[in-house]
């Protein structure tokens, strides 16, 4: 789970809240046209935009900025050198009888262990990422654009909300309720697109870096034992992955 994401979202709720309930009531900011308007259009661009099947993913797809399994590769090059070493000691195909949890070490380790030539290895897990970093920007790319939507509908309400005040001049009781519509459409489109979508989609981005990063040190570690490189050689290259300081942390260990 991503403490962080919670943290923001909470703090920017309190703070918009709070900044109401010192001023006014929140009944004064609940409008149902408005609410209607933003979050209709949006959700209507949405479907415009993208097909069925990827739109009715966006739900889960946001969640993965909330709840997602973090990625550790100190501990990922750690596990790569232990299957290093025993490719060294026994044989490369003894690495397919070693237990691997992640999905994406055990096909990698499954092509090594079948004695699958190095272009071959390399291409063919270069494929999962492509196609993983595409599945990535499809979620991404919704929510960024759902980011743009939002304060657009909320202009677009505003403009309704003046015409309909313009129109009944007139009328002093419906100069209210229409300025209502007009600053609070784009007061909600504001708040959705920037205190969700946009922050979303660019944590999205991070975790997508991340597991990327992973998945190529999981490529050049596998290449260096199908080549039988030194242990503590690949365990040198899959270090040039991490921060400075983190490597220099490593190495004081080792």
């Amino acid at each position: 789970m991503d403490i962080a994401t919670i943290i923001g979202v909470s703090l920017g709720m309190i703070a918009i809240i709070g900044s109401i309930m010192t001023s006014g009531s929140l009944d004064t900011f609940v409008d149902v046209p408005s609410m209607i308007v933003v979050g209709g259009g949006a959700a209507a661009t949405l479907f415009v935009k993208w097909p069925l099947e990827n739109a009715k993913t966006l739900v889960a797809v946001s969640m993965k900025s909330v709840f997602f399994s973090p990625v550790e590769p100190k501990e990922m090059i750690e596990q790569i050198q232990k299957l290093a070493e025993t490719a060294r000691r026994e044989s490369v195909f003894a690495l397919e009888s070693v237990p691997v949890e992640d999905t994406f070490l055990k096909k990698a380790v499954g092509l090594a262990a079948d004695n699958r030539p190095p272009e071959v290895i390399s291409a063919i897990l270069q494929m999962e990422i492509d196609a993983m970093e595409d599945r990535h920007s499809k979620g991404i790319a919704m929510l960024d654009g759902l980011g743009a939507d939002f304060p657009a509908f909320g202009m677009i309400g505003t403009l309704i909300g003046l015409v309909l005040m313009l129109k009944n001049l007139s009328d002093p009781s419906a100069i209210g309720p229409a300025m209502a519509v007009a600053l609070l459409t784009t007061f909600y489109g504001s708040v959705a697109a920037n205190l969700f979508c946009l922050p979303m989609a660019n944590k999205l981005k991070i975790r997508s870096k991340e597991e990327s990063v992973k998945m190529n040190i999981v490529i050049a570690g596998t290449l260096g034992i199908v080549a039988g490189e030194n242990p503590r050689l690949i365990r040198e290259k899959l270090d040039s992955f991490l921060p400075p300081d983190l490597r220099v942390k490593e190495e004081a260990k080792e």
